[in-house]
């Protein structure tokens, strides 16, 4: 990816920090949103000046589309979408609130949506693109007490495989993977750590993701890659 200019949501976060150096260690010039500066912290202290001077962080909403639009058009062109943004909740359907559901979908889905449409229209007007998207192994293998958050998970598959589907015959690619439990601090905050060693680690689904952004990658589109570790 020498070179290329990656927007990468979620950068910041939990999955993020072990995305975000494997990016910058393929020479890619990168974008990263974020909510608030506090959010920056954590990853500027894991990385390099040399790296830090690499990456644009730009104030953005990804929940709001004219946040969304303005975020891209602020960047030179986007030849990698890399989207990590998401969230995770619990909870039996009939005692789950139609809030936490929206919540879910907003998170989930609607970011990728929002991502995705205004990069792919910046990909097409350049004939450039890969897109990678961040499913769960719960949007392909649904369980309970975890309705919403499968079911938004699910859509991403489904938008994902219909970019595909739409791009095909130009160099624009869409793929998305399906971690398993992913081993942050924050799960094993929420989870223990009691099987954490089974769980799969952020610079594991960092190499898959490099590889979908890359060049290598030209001829994989509408996939949907399980990244499970020993869980």
């Amino acid at each position: 990816m020498k070179g290329k200019q990656v927007l990468l949501t979620g950068g910041t976060g939990g999955l993020g920090l072990g995305v975000t150096p494997a990016v910058l260690a393929q020479g890619a010039e990168v974008t990263i949103p974020y909510r608030t500066p506090k959010d920056i912290e954590k990853l500027k202290g894991i990385l390099s000046p040399a790296d830090i001077a690499r990456i644009h962080f730009i104030p953005a909403n990804l929940e709001d589309e004219a946040s969304v639009d303005k975020l891209i058009s602020r960047m030179i062109h986007v030849d990698v979408l890399i989207h990590l943004v998401g969230g995770f909740s619990m909870g039996k359907t009939h005692e789950y609130s139609f809030y936490d559901w929206k919540r879910e979908f907003e998170l989930n889905l609607n970011t990728t949506f929002l991502t995705c449409k205004y990069s792919l229209k910046n990909m097409l007007e350049h004939g450039y693109g890969r897109i990678v998207t961040v499913s769960s192994r719960a949007g392909a293998e649904p369980a309970g007490k975890m309705a919403a958050y499968s079911a938004a998970k699910a859509g991403v598959i489904a938008l994902t495989k219909a970019i595909a589907d739409e791009t095909k015959g130009t160099n624009i690619t869409a793929n998305t993977i399906l971690p398993s439990v992913i081993d942050t601090p924050a799960n094993r905050q929420a989870m223990g750590v009691e099987n954490a060693d089974k769980w799969v680690k952020p610079e594991s689904i960092a190499q898959v993701i490099c590889f979908l952004a890359s060049e290598a990658a030209k001829d994989v589109r509408g996939a949907a890659i399980p990244v499970y570790g020993s869980v």
